[in-house]
């Protein structure tokens, strides 16, 4: 009996160290205009009109996640359509990077260190105004107001703009800030 308690209480403890280092993205629109975000690797894709919050949990180990806003979009019943911007196949639950020009939001979770590292990139050009922060007040908030954006990267061997959080952190992505 007390190896059995002790098994269970080791997969207990196991599974709640798995549970808290992921982590729940909150991404609220705040533009004037109904704004598509989609998600990756998660496969997601979601209509928020203004004021709206959709609130999208990562597994722990995801080593190249990002979420990007998708404008001027229309979809049928059947999830299938196309948007203006960052449109990823013609359907509504992206399971494709989007089209050009997208500003992203990416992210690697519970890496080395027990850390998250996290950016925002405008390398594939910039649709949609963006600030992605961490919930925890230690780490950087990361804001890009306008193309040309001080915080984003513009140029792929700019490896000045990846900040890091410690792993367990939850994140905020407001388009429109």
């Amino acid at each position: 009996m007390t190896l059995l308690k002790s098994l269970s209480l080791f997969c207990f403890l196991a599974l709640s160290f798995a549970f808290t280092q992921a982590a729940t993205f909150d991404i609220t629109n705040r533009c004037s205009y109904t704004v598509w975000p989609a998600a990756l690797p998660t496969g997601g894709g979601q209509q928020l009109s203004p004021g709206q919050t959709w609130s999208l949990n990562v597994p722990a180990g995801t080593t190249s996640g990002r979420i990007w806003g998708r404008t001027n979009c229309n979809f049928d019943g059947s999830g299938r359509g196309s948007c203006g911007t960052g449109d990823c196949a013609g359907v509504l639950q992206c399971q494709l990077s989007g089209a050009p020009p997208t500003t992203l939001a990416e992210f690697s979770l519970n890496q080395p260190n027990n850390l998250d590292f996290y950016d925002i990139s405008v390398i594939d050009g910039f649709n949609i105004p963006m600030e992605f922060s961490p919930t925890n007040s230690g780490c950087t908030s990361l804001r890009c107001p306008a193309d040309k954006c001080p915080d984003a990267y513009l140029f792929p061997d700019d490896n000045t703009k990846t900040h890091s959080c410690q792993s367990g952190t939850n994140y905020r992505v407001v388009f429109c800030p």
